[in-house]
């Protein structure tokens, strides 16, 4: 597979040397509801763990909580309870709202609060190393003693400062420092350390979980674009200045969504509430409409993206419907085969996966592939074993996308009632009384209903 590397700014081929494909991304601040920007990164992620697993590898995934931190406990503080409960309320929303979308659960879910002895430890060794000073309580990284650093942003220390991307502190020998713990006072929310009380600094959180679950080096880092600089490019600069490994082989962001051409962020107030937005939209409608586009670039998200998210949903099912359908009752095999076959759309499918998870292509291939359907449907030439090839084909695709369909069905009195309308309409054109098979035809089309003369008799499918 080949995957952009936001280190190299290149597509790069996915080293993966026998074992499993470590993979870690950037999760939530539990501190209020998640929204569709956080969200395309989860499904995008669930995309490419559920193509690597059907590829064959076994992956190991990890996924974060920050849940301790200024937000956090301001937001606490305004509901009078506390912050523990506020991140536990939030996670679990997350972990329901997920699994509404079939995001697969990742195999571990660190929190920070259950990691801070590994996290004091790592301050600890960088420290020693000569990477990090105490400062009043708190700790810095010295960032221009780690050479490499500004690789992942591609940007450079001074450029750093002239852009004003630091958080100022009398504290620091430096502006570009940053944090590794910070001290706070006797009656805030803190733990014990060698420097005092405090907290830890964002970044030394993730470091400090990879190395944990996942050891010096992982195959794939991941997230947002917007972690990129400085989450990131602090991560790999005190991660490597410990152990003096690359922290990650493949580097995988994830681009912005936008309202209005504008970065969707709680700071804007653009934001869509992905509860609410599940209150009103089927969950597989908002999993189509995020994998639609290419997951390097912009999302627009609006009315018209689910809307035609939702269009292309109700092709997939009535394909669905209309194979099942088309399996209960064979046709005469006049020796016509669907072309391409479904052996070769899933090999077209499976390769523009993985041509840096090309989503939009894979689901061109797979709507050409209903059209293909359709056709021979229209035509009365699918057979039964066709029919069986072709719905095991688009289930695999769907489960690889984490699209979810229950089995179509027609409740049997339905369906017997249909099969006695046709029984009716036939014996009308018996009698030569065309004008009540047209009407009854006709209305049955206006419930869905399609009717086609065929030389072994009427057939029926739902409209597509």
């Amino acid at each position: 597979m080949k995957l952009y590397n936001t280190l190299s700014r290149s597509v790069e081929e996915l080293t993966i040397n026998g074992g499993p494909i470590r993979i870690y991304v950037c999760g939530l601040t539990p501190q209020s509801h998640i929204h569709v920007g956080h969200t395309r990164t989860f499904v995008v992620f669930d995309v490419l763990r559920r193509f690597l697993e059907y590829s064959g590898h076994k992956v190991i995934h990890v996924q974060n909580f920050t849940d301790i931190d200024d937000k956090i406990i301001a937001k606490a503080k305004e509901l009078g309870i506390q912050p523990s409960e506020v991140a536990e309320k939030y996670i679990q929303e997350y972990f329901e709202v997920m699994d509404k979308l079939h995001v697969l659960r990742a195999h571990y879910y660190p929190r920070v609060t259950q990691n801070i002895p590994e996290i004091i430890d790592f301050v600890n060794r960088l420290i020693d190393r000569g990477y990090a000073y105490v400062s009043d309580g708190d700790v810095y990284f010295e960032v221009r003693k780690f050479k490499d650093y500004g690789k992942l942003s591609h940007q450079k220390v001074d450029e750093l400062i002239a852009g004003a991307r630091v958080e100022p502190s009398e504290k620091k020998r430096n502006p570009e420092d940053f944090a590794l713990w910070k001290s706070v006072s006797p009656s805030e929310i803190g733990w014990p350390s060698p420097w005092g009380k405090g907290r830890p600094g964002w970044h030394i959180e993730c470091s400090t979980m990879i190395k944990k679950y996942l050891g010096d080096t992982i195959d794939i880092h991941g997230g947002g674009q917007d972690l990129i600089f400085p989450h990131h490019e602090n991560e790999a600069a005190q991660s490597e200045a410990l152990t003096g490994k690359p922290l990650a082989h493949h580097w995988v962001h994830v681009g912005w969504v936008t309202m209005g051409k504008v970065k969707m962020s709680k700071s804007v107030g653009n934001v869509v509430n992905l509860v609410d937005l599940l209150e009103r939209r089927e969950s597989n409608v908002v999993r189509l409409a995020l994998i639609s586009t290419h997951y390097r670039g912009p999302l627009e998200f609006d009315d018209t993206l689910l809307d035609q998210a939702e269009a292309n949903l109700k092709r997939i099912s009535t394909a669905l419907f209309n194979l099942h359908q088309r399996v209960k009752k064979d046709v005469v095999d006049r020796g016509e085969r669907l072309k391409p076959s479904p052996k070769e759309v899933l090999d077209q499918f499976l390769v523009s996966l993985g041509e840096d998870l090309d989503t939009p292509r894979a689901l061109g291939i797979l709507f050409e592939f209903i059209r293909t359907i359709n056709n021979a449907l229209s035509s009365d030439t699918l057979t039964k074993p066709d029919a069986l090839s072709a719905l095991e084909t688009l289930n695999q695709m769907l489960g690889i996308l984490g699209l979810e369909f229950k089995k179509p069905s027609v409740d049997l009195n339905t369906e017997k009632l249909i099969e006695l309308i046709l029984q009716l309409r036939e014996e009308a054109r018996m009698r030569r009384d065309y004008a009540t098979a047209d009407k009854i035809r006709l209305k049955l089309a206006e419930l869905g209903i399609i009717v086609e003369d065929t030389k072994d008799g009427p057939r029926w499918r739902a409209k597509q």
